[in-house]
């Protein structure tokens, strides 16, 4: 066989291999992704492995960056990850982030965030949501911030609406609370956290067009206006009947709903855990996949979301790009086997002409050199 066709043959070969080297690792990472991106756990899981690969040292940076920051919660978040994935960490880190994890559970700390959410209203843990759940469950949180949202409302001038609605959810909710003894005590911390993730500004844009949206369906404008410029925090019985009269309960549904899994996240992995959530979600199908998350992952959450921000909680990639990926390590693949099939016809092809060509040059010989023989036979 000639030269010239096997020569074609080994260059397809070493293309086709080289394409599908180089396009293999994405196809397979994107793969993983299509496959894990309905369960946000095993989606955070390959995402992490990934990451992991391009930065063998995200998770001890990280730890560093949480220290410097004060975050005990999240570099503690990490460690739980690295030991869950047996990434190996020095003892001097483990032991510093057990340290600054210690210091933030001291008893002075934990009454200082406990009073700061009792007066304040905004909560960053465990200590000063309870100081705010504790505000709003004796009526005063909500109040509270229905009365100053309120002045506005009532002299016309721009109102956050949102944290009124929630507001004014919460009130009908600590009388479930107190007649379930406790029983919702998650939907109310739900609601909770995200008004105060609204009042400091750590509320999802898309999250917060949605809720202001939600808020205003189910908020009577004109009664409520008449019932926070009549109101006051010293007549709180009064006050929340009044409130409660313009309060449409039969448009809470999708509200209440966000806020039962916001207290989910915060139940199983921590308040920051919480406000991380609503801080990147996008709508409420987010924070209840991360829901979902955190009842599987736990106090790794924090991490998850630190590193991978919403990608943790669904695809933010393209499932075309990531199909595309998987479409070309394919047809590389079809093109590798198909080259590895033509050359090994064509090698095979040359080795039995060669192999006859040689057998017929012994057979043309041969037969040169039986006259000679008979010749000889025949003086002899």
């Amino acid at each position: 066989m000639k030269r010239s066709r096997i020569v074609p043959a080994l260059a397809g070969l070493a293309v086709f291999a080289v394409a599908f080297a180089l396009l293999w690792p994405h196809a397979r990472d994107s793969f993983a992704v299509l496959a894990a991106q309905d369960d946000p756990a095993e989606l955070s899981d390959v995402q992490f492995s990934s990451a992991l690969r391009n930065n063998a040292a995200v998770v001890s940076e990280n730890i560093e960056a949480a220290l410097a920051a004060s975050d005990a919660d999240l570099a503690d978040s990490f460690v739980s990850l690295a030991r869950e994935k047996n990434i190996p960490l020095g003892d001097d880190l483990v032991k510093r982030v057990s340290d600054k994890v210690a210091e933030h559970n001291s008893t002075s700390h934990i009454a200082k965030r406990f009073v700061t959410g009792f007066v304040v209203g905004e909560a960053d843990d465990v200590a000063s949501l309870s100081g705010t759940v504790a505000g709003d469950l004796f009526v005063y949180g909500d109040i509270r911030d229905v009365v100053r949202e309120g002045k506005s409302l009532a002299m016309g001038e721009d109102t956050d609406q949102l944290v009124l609605g929630l507001a004014a959810v919460g009130l009908v909710v600590t009388a479930a609370t107190y007649v379930s003894v406790g029983g919702v005590a998650p939907l109310r911390a739900g609601l909770t956290l995200v008004k105060d993730a609204r009042k400091v500004g750590r509320l999802g844009e898309g999250l917060t067009l949605w809720a202001g949206r939600s808020a205003r369906e189910m908020v009577d404008t004109p009664v409520l206006q008449h019932a926070i410029a009549s109101g006051s925090v010293l007549r709180p019985v009064q006050t929340m009947s009044a409130i409660k009269a313009a309060f449409r309960a039969e448009k809470a549904g999708a509200l209440v709903r966000l806020a039962k899994d916001v207290g989910r996240v915060g139940e199983k992995a921590g308040i920051r855990a919480a406000k991380d959530t609503l801080k990147i979600a996008e709508g409420p199908r987010d924070v209840a996949r991360a829901a979902r998350l955190a009842e599987a992952k736990g106090g790794q959450t924090r991490a998850f979301l630190k590193v991978l921000g919403r990608g943790a909680l669904l695809l933010v990639t393209g499932a075309f790009n990531l199909t595309m990926w998987v479409f070309g390590a394919m047809v590389a693949l079809a093109g590798l086997l198909s080259s590895i099939k033509a050359t090994t016809e064509r090698l095979t092809m040359a080795w039995l002409r060669r192999k006859k060509a040689r057998r017929l040059r012994r057979q043309s010989a041969n037969s040169a050199l039986a006259p000679s023989l008979v010749g000889t036979v025949a003086h002899g």
